[in-house]
């Protein structure tokens, strides 16, 4: 049986040749003096076939080739926050090999039933680079309807569908939390509406605490937001959330990309709170740069769309630099 260690075929050291070529927009490590964080929704992140190259009749069509091409992903970041992790682990575990005994991850437990999709929300951190600081929570919203998290009233009386996974962490003294999440879809827009309320509320709640975790609360994951300024985006902004500058045109997934290239989808995103409302910085991380990973045409190029979804993803990676001095 191949091994996700073994010395790869033509075909993939090919394509490991043209996405590094892709990934040398993103910026270097730099030890003290830049943090590189990413999101990225990884289409049904679970099992694996242990082949170099699946083929028909092979379940899942995700394959050795395809699980070096992501570790070479996650390899240019320090920490990666990952969407659609399912209750099998075996890709992740494999992923994890490659990219060796360095690199660390943390991650909820299955969310079960049919719109939590057995999803897990996991982040994927180089240990050279940082360490977790201590906090690790799942968000919950108090049943009491008189608190922040539910407008107008009874707007939101149940729980997240795949409540937001919040993680702090410290590099080179700098202390941040991220918070990744994946929105329900539902059937239609208005069915985010709700949850995309109460997540912004919770999180400029969590915001204007003054405590030790209060501080760098940066929000990124899939918000299934359909475009700029629909009622979506008024929601998921409705406090103050900012997005990173220069992801605004930067496409989401491999369909946005090709069939809608003036309308991209705005489903993934990475946010944060720019000041508190008593006026003090809120962030003190200094933006630097954003951008996205169009792999569409770079690897894989002999696979249908669909068919690179399932191998790769059917989202993009979006990342953004800040600087630590």
């Amino acid at each position: 049986m191949a091994s996700i260690l073994d010395h790869p075929p033509q075909a993939v050291r090919d394509d490991l040749d043209r996405l590094n070529l892709l990934l040398d927009a993103v910026p270097p490590k730099s030890t003290g003096d830049n943090l590189l964080m990413a999101t990225w929704n990884i289409r049904g992140f679970g099992s694996l076939t242990e082949k170099w190259e699946s083929q028909d009749g092979d379940s899942p069509r995700r394959d050795l080739h395809a699980a070096v091409l992501i570790a070479a992903v996650l390899d240019r970041f320090d920490v990666i926050a990952v969407q659609e992790v399912k209750a099998n682990l075996r890709a992740l575990r494999h992923v994890l090999k490659k990219l060796g005994p360095d690199y660390g991850f943390l991650m909820t437990d299955v969310t079960y039933g049919d719109p939590g999709n057995d999803e897990r929300l996991a982040y994927i951190y180089d240990s050279r680079r940082l360490k977790p600081s201590g906090l690790a929570c799942e968000l919950v919203v108090p049943e009491d309807l008189d608190t922040p998290y539910a407008t107008p009233a009874n707007a939101f009386q149940r729980q997240f569908v795949r409540t937001p996974y919040a993680v702090s962490f410290n590099a080179s003294g700098k202390t941040f939390v991220l918070v990744t999440l994946h929105i329900v879809y539902g059937e239609k827009g208005a069915d985010r509406v709700a949850e995309l309320t109460a997540i912004a509320k919770w999180l400029r709640n969590w915001a204007e605490s003054m405590d030790d975790y209060g501080q760098n609360l940066i929000c990124m994951g899939d918000f299934n937001i359909d475009r700029h300024g629909d009622p979506l985006w008024q929601a998921f902004t409705s406090t103050g959330l900012v997005t990173a500058p220069g992801l605004e045109k930067v496409p989401r997934t491999l369909s946005s990309s090709v069939e809608k290239p003036d309308l991209a989808s705005f489903f993934d995103q990475i946010a944060w709170f720019e000041r508190r409302r008593d006026g003090k910085p809120y962030l003190s991380l200094a933006f630097r740069q954003s951008g996205g990973l169009n792999f569409q045409g770079v690897v894989l190029t002999h696979l249908t769309r669909t068919q690179l979804s399932w191998r790769i993803s059917d989202h993009y990676p979006l990342w953004v630099e800040f600087g630590l001095d």
